[in-house]
């Protein structure tokens, strides 16, 4: 046998023993992920009975949510904050990962790093309800700003609504946020950014010729691990959003539990998370395009 049969024989045998290796977490994601995600389009596009699903395929709950006043502008509010809570949260952990790459000394790093995933030690339901105590009618921020003088009554915009959420929310998933963009900014080579300087740039420009576009791949993965699960989240919404700052999450809790419309709630889960989709390959495209770097 020649040496090219052998090393296909081996190449084979790699392979075989890698798709061995696969295949039970394999059998895991499809039996836990993808049945589910499979019975729920099935369910989008049957019809709903009283206190039963009748098996009569049709397109009408896809046409209900896409056309139903209430569900649009749930949908719309539901993005509307997934996109802020994304923005500020990136906004303000940018700096944070800045200064931790670039102005830590290397030994404190990993303490840092630990001080950062703090927040990771408790549950996200205590985390919320802490921010209720927090933003309350009689909470830290009114009873403080009432007791330094700053206003006479307690605030009322900071709770029950959607600056509630966004404020909690951004504050749950600065840490994904963070960790991400330190990575990026730790890859870059420090040269460059001497060689910059040496070249008559200022530290501003830079920062914003150098420093940013090599650290975008960081900052956009930060983007979608921030506002894939923002979008759809379901408890700080319900516990601190009130009537005004519900989302598609509490809307389809409401289909199915409440209303008992397994169809309908389908049909928005999948609309929502098509839009999730959707937005997600830009982000995705946006990426790859910053790994490849200019032509």
């Amino acid at each position: 046998m020649n040496s090219e049969g052998v090393l296909h024989r081996i190449r084979r045998s790699e392979a075989a023993n890698g798709l061995a290796l696969i295949s039970p977490p394999a059998i895991y994601a499809v039996l836990l992920l993808a049945a589910p995600l499979g019975l729920l389009f099935v369910y989008s596009f049957l019809t709903d009975g009283y206190l039963t699903i009748l098996w009569e395929f049709t397109p009408q709950n896809y046409i209900d949510a896409w056309t139903d006043p209430l569900v649009r502008t749930v949908m719309l509010r539901s993005l509307w904050v997934a996109m802020l809570v994304t923005m500020v949260t990136v906004a303000l952990a940018f700096p944070v990962a800045y200064f931790v790459s670039f102005h830590v000394k290397p030994s404190r790093k990993s303490m840092w790093l630990f001080l950062i995933t703090i927040p990771f030690w408790t549950s996200y339901l205590i985390r919320v309800f802490l921010w209720k105590v927090i933003l309350g009618f009689n909470g830290v921020v009114n009873s403080g700003l009432i007791g330094l003088g700053i206003i006479d009554e307690p605030l009322t915009f900071i709770l029950y609504n959607v600056n509630s959420v966004v404020i909690t929310l951004a504050h749950a998933y600065a840490p994904f946020a963070i960790l991400p963009i330190f990575v990026a900014l730790e890859k870059i080579d420090r040269s460059l950014l001497e060689a910059g300087q040496d070249l008559g740039e200022s530290r501003m420009m830079t920062f914003w010729r150098v420093t940013l576009p090599l650290a975008m791949p960081g900052v956009i993965a930060s983007v979608l691990i921030v506002f894939i699960p923002t979008i759809g989240d379901y408890v700080t919404p319900q516990l601190l959003g009130g009537p005004e700052g519900r989302m598609v999450a509490n809307l389809i809790q409401l289909q199915y539990l409440r209303l008992d419309n397994y169809p309908a709630g389908s049909a928005i889960a999948i609309s929502a998370m098509l839009m999730v989709t959707a937005i997600s390959l830009v982000f995705l495209f946006l990426n790859r395009r910053f790994l490849r770097g200019p032509k």
